[in-house]
């Protein structure tokens, strides 16, 4: 659906230069934006694209508002990149149907949930007992809301969410399908050869302004909650072990692995593929590349990488030879040193 350009920065603040009649039909990248698209440039680097995209409108900050004004209309904003995001909210917002308020006759809602006023439920869903739904939130089909569990206002579980029993989502949440909150941390004891299972007795509790990507997990605790603080991001497929404490504000890319009880800092990063090992502690401001495999607690903030080269698997296997022989080679080096300290203290060739 078509927006005037007059709309947008009516709604979104911003310098405009163009007709408020000009209709936006979609928001695109500069690479394959057409007429009637509206496309951003967030930085100086890329200033020779604002000639060569076919954009209708651009969004540019003022170092680029003379460029962009000799080609056509602009919205100028003092970050580009932060206006687009708030743009593709906004018109998400003018452009998706949202379900009605309402409990669909499919769904199974135990008569002592707690169901405020605004709450969707959708098709097969099943509240349990005792759980209680916020104003204005949203469970898509075939979720599970367990017993005790608790959905903050406006927040949204997308379909084929499970929410465990007594775990908590705070407001303005987004879970999208296939997550898991709750399900058993990974606890066993050894005994004569087997495994005897620890019961996981504590719950997730988990903060406002999250937002968790298709099939993550976060295991409940062992006997306190796991925890994940306000505004966290984490993407698709990420492990949470039980007992973690993640920061606000910390994002994680997708397939990061967490193992329990690790406790992450504020305002991490951490990036797609990398582990942290259990029990290790990230202090705030911690950003550890793709990867990278967390050995040891990082207690300074700063940017961490962990990892072997890639490489063609002949050099790699001779190099990873080499490195099995860091020890001897170290003692070696050692011995010499030794022998040559030595030969000075007797003024003697060694």
């Amino acid at each position: 659906m078509s927006k005037p350009l007059g709309d947008i920065v009516e709604a979104l603040g911003g310098t405009r230069h163009g007709s408020p009649d000009l209709l936006i039909h979609r928001l695109a990248p500069l690479a394959t934006a057409r007429a009637g698209d509206l496309a951003f440039v967030a930085q100086a680097r890329y200033a020779s694209q604002i000639d060569s995209t076919a954009a209708g409108v651009l969004i540019v900050p003022p170092s680029l508002e003379a460029q962009a004004l000799a080609r056509g209309a602009c919205i100028v904003a003092d970050d580009p990149y932060l206006y687009f995001a708030r743009l593709t909210q906004w018109w998400r917002q003018q452009n998706e149907t949202t379900p009605p308020p309402g409990i669909d006759p499919l769904a199974s809602v135990h008569s002592s949930a707690n169901v405020e006023d605004g709450v969707s439920v959708g098709p097969f869903a099943v509240v349990g007992e005792g759980a209680r739904l916020a104003r204005g939130a949203r469970v898509g089909a075939h979720c599970v809301v367990g017993e005790g569990a608790r959905v903050g206002e406006d927040t949204v579980l997308h379909p084929r969410v499970t929410l465990g029993q007594a775990c908590t989502v705070g407001d303005r949440c987004v879970l999208h399908s296939g997550v898991v909150i709750g399900a058993d941390g990974f606890g066993f004891a050894p005994h004569k050869g087997a495994w005897v299972k620890i019961e996981q007795l504590g719950a997730v509790r988990i903060g406002n302004d999250v937002e968790i990507g298709a099939n993550t997990c976060i295991d409940r605790g062992a006997l306190d909650d796991t925890v994940i603080e306000d505004g966290v991001k984490l993407d698709n497929l990420i492990q949470i072990g039980h007992n973690v404490h993640v920061g606000a504000h910390t994002a994680m890319a997708g397939c990061v692995g967490v193992a329990g009880s690790a406790t992450i800092g504020a305002h991490c990063t951490i990036g797609g593929g990398a582990v942290v090992l259990g029990h290790l502690r990230l202090a705030d401001g911690v950003h550890v590349s793709a990867a990278s495999v967390v050995t040891r607690s990082l207690l300074k903030p700063g940017h961490y990488t962990g990892m072997f080269p890639i490489d063609d698997n002949a050099s790699w296997e001779k190099n990873a030879a080499s490195l099995k022989q860091l020890n001897r080679l170290r003692e070696r080096l050692k011995a010499v040193e030794q022998a040559i300290e030595q030969a000075l203290q007797n003024n003697t060739k060694p």
